[in-house]
């Protein structure tokens, strides 16, 4: 309990601050229904050179910028609040705990055919426009002359690769095309129109499309195909391809072409990007690189090509140290791997590090949940788990308002893993559900499923004799999780039941749920917090195996039945059939009604256990950066964390912070 009676000396210096804090923090207003907007805007009369790049235009290794430019590009608006007209120059620092986080430049560059606003409305980025007839009929308008960070085209060609020589080509996808390109199964009639125009159809709605495209995670339905076709069976000559299998030890041309294509993993510095900044480090590195793409297609209302920022630096660092490397000024845009406690530390070193820390909404469903693993591989833990009296039990044995108030200072909210207040879906009945602090009513549960023997520990017995001991694992990245495991572990006491916490490494961690090694885990609760009733309900169903609570069926939807297991508990069934029923749906108020029975059906069933929910999220800010926004929705999807945000139109204020500058 040390660490839980020094949580109760920083209170009063942590009151204090937010107190201030908490002021401009009022959150936002309830985003209006994600739906597809054209925003036009004014093309600029002329162009202007980054600084970074004029000297090899004017060598002659780089076109002009009026040749590198699509025709139209895409113009910023530069309208949210606080963002002005930047500079170009500077290279802006960032911390991240594995080398694997390269992936995390795409995130933040946030180039996506069809992207979201921070209002959450969905417009056209990389694509310059699009048309959606019937919600099955989507027909993509690609920026005539759009170039690949090497200059190559970027045509529906790289549409066909990917479709015809990458998603249906079985070596390269032996399980066909990803699931989100499925309908009741069906692919989708993919047609080249032209140079500049494709047009995916299918027989039914498909409404996971364009959110699934402008998503943190994208799904890609192109490829750089002049530099794929390089290693591709069908295209290279097979001599030179042969060569490089045996060079790189890959046993065979398509484990080559997957190890090198992956746009989202963002790990082979060859492999041309759309991306605003591209990766110039090779793996493996302590220290990434990040250049500004040449060919971005973004520019702001003045002419000048995004990014503002010459280059991102990707510093790797042991994950526990990055608050304390934070704190010390090491970061100029950070909130990875920074928790809300600690906010004291790093506002108090707010002069010396150079920085201002903001506080953002934080948009999970809980800041922490517990997942039981439904598809554990030990027989007695599964049937206990799958036992819903017992899943309640847990939940009502927790003590929430001790947690909220302990660790954090009585602001966050206390109840289950469901939606938030700001979204029209939300119900307080659903926050509430078997999350009331009742070691009365939590006792008669697990007596009611025959747990009544116990140890002389007083420790309830399991049918084998076996005592209760529940061990939850974690990743081990943040000291919070270990606060309320700690607190979970006095009052589950309290029941009969013992908690012992593992962390391991991320993968490890992810790979043991997989396999079923795991009977229970923790992490943040829903990803999208703040649904609207257009947003697929994707995360309330077995849909990923990401999904720690039943990640063998999530692999088994994936996969399409190649892996995992089938579905076969009824009220899972359910929000399967449910799912299928909102992508039907007609109107907005069908869709919303399959939502809130959704919601209705995690809340009764507890497949997660949430603790509280709406805990700020510290963001740092070195003090010379803009255009940040001074308060924001801090979302993985949707959002991208600061990709919804735009970063490439921060941009440095400071002549010191950049090499090279162009005044505005």
């Amino acid at each position: 309990m040390r660490r839980i009676a020094a949580a109760f000396v920083r209170a009063a210096t942590m009151l204090a601050l937010l107190s201030l804090a908490l002021l401009s923090l009022g959150g936002l207003a309830p985003p209006s229904n994600a739906q597809v907007v054209e925003r036009p805007i004014e093309v600029p009369e002329r162009f202007i050179e980054p600084p970074m790049l004029a000297t090899q235009v004017a060598g002659g290794a780089l076109l002009s910028i009026e040749k590198r430019l699509p025709n139209p590009p895409a113009v910023a608006a530069m309208d949210w609040p606080g963002q002005s007209l930047g500079r170009h120059g500077g290279t802006m620092t960032m911390l991240m705990g594995s080398a694997k986080d390269t992936k995390m430049m795409v995130v933040y560059g946030y180039a996506r055919l069809v992207a979201y606003e921070p209002d959450l409305t969905l417009v056209a980025d990389i694509l310059e426009s699009f048309e959606v007839e019937e919600g099955r009929i989507f027909t993509f308008h690609l920026r005539p002359g759009h170039k690949w960070s090497d200059g190559a085209p970027f045509t529906t060609e790289d549409f066909r690769y990917y479709w015809e020589d990458m998603a249906n080509n079985e070596a390269l996808s032996p399980m066909g095309p990803p699931q989100l390109l499925l309908v009741d199964g069906e692919p989708p009639k993919v047609e080249i129109i032209d140079e500049t125009t494709v047009r995916y159809s299918w027989s039914q709605p498909n409404p996971d499309f364009l959110p699934a495209l402008a998503g943190a995670s994208p799904l890609y339905i192109f490829a750089p195909s002049r530099y794929l076709k390089t290693l591709h069976a069908d295209y290279a000559d097979p001599e030179a391809l042969a060569k490089k299998v045996a060079a790189t030890s890959q046993r065979n041309w398509a484990a080559l072409h997957n190890k090198k294509d992956g746009l989202y993993k963002n790990n082979n510095p060859e492999l041309p990007t759309l991306e605003p900044w591209m990766l110039t480090t090779k793996p493996p590195s302590q220290r990434f690189v990040f250049a500004r793409n040449p060919y971005y297609h973004r520019v702001d209302p003045e002419g000048r090509q995004l990014p503002y920022i010459d280059k991102v630096i990707f510093q790797i660092v042991d994950s526990g140290i990055i608050p304390a490397k934070t704190g010390a000024g090491e970061a100029d845009l950070q909130a990875r791997e920074l928790q809300f406690d600690n906010y004291t530390f790093l506002k108090e070193g707010e002069e010396r590090g150079d920085y201002e820390v903001r506080l953002w909404d934080s948009a999970t469903g809980s800041q922490l949940a517990l997942y039981p693993n439904l598809n554990v591989n030990n027989p007695q833990w599964r049937a206990l788990l799958r036992d819903v009296r017992f899943r309640r039990a847990l939940s009502l044995a927790i003590n929430r308002r001790e947690i909220n108030q302990v660790i954090y200072y009585g602001l966050a909210k206390e109840g289950g893993n469901t939606v938030l207040e700001q979204s029209p879906l939300y119900r307080r009945e659903y926050r509430t559900a078997w999350a009331e602090f009742n070691l009365e009513r939590a006792n008669a549960l697990l007596d009611g499923i025959g747990l009544t023997a116990r140890d002389d520990d007083g420790i309830r017995l399991m049918p084998d004799g076996r005592p209760l001991d529940i061990i939850v694992e974690t990743a081990g990245l943040v000291t919070e999780e270990a606060d309320v495991l700690e607190l979970i572990r006095d009052s589950w006491r309290e029941v009969g039941i013992r908690l012992y916490t593992k962390p391991s490494q991320r993968e490890v961690f992810r790979n043991r749920i997989f396999a079923g090694e795991t009977v229970m885990s923790v992490w943040s609760g829903l990803e999208n917090g703040l649904p609207m009733p257009d947003m697929a309900p994707r995360e309330l169903a077995p849909t990923s195996q990401q999904q720690l609570q039943w990640p063998k069926w999530g692999q088994y939807i994936e996969t399409g039945g190649e892996a995992g297991e089938p579905v076969d508990m009824p009220e899972a069934i359910r929000l399967m059939a449910l799912l299928e029923a909102w992508r039907d749906a007609k109107s907005k108020t069908e869709r919303a009604a399959i939502w809130d029975e959704m919601l209705r059906i995690q809340a009764e069933q507890v497949f997660t256990i949430g603790t509280v929910a709406g805990v700020p999220q510290p963001v740092v800010i070195n003090n010379q950066l803009r255009n940040v926004p001074e308060t924001a929705i801090y979302s993985w999807d949707p959002g991208a964390h600061f990709g919804m945000y735009k970063p490439d139109s921060f941009w440095f204020a400071a002549p010191d912070q950049t090499a090279t500058a162009s005044t505005p």
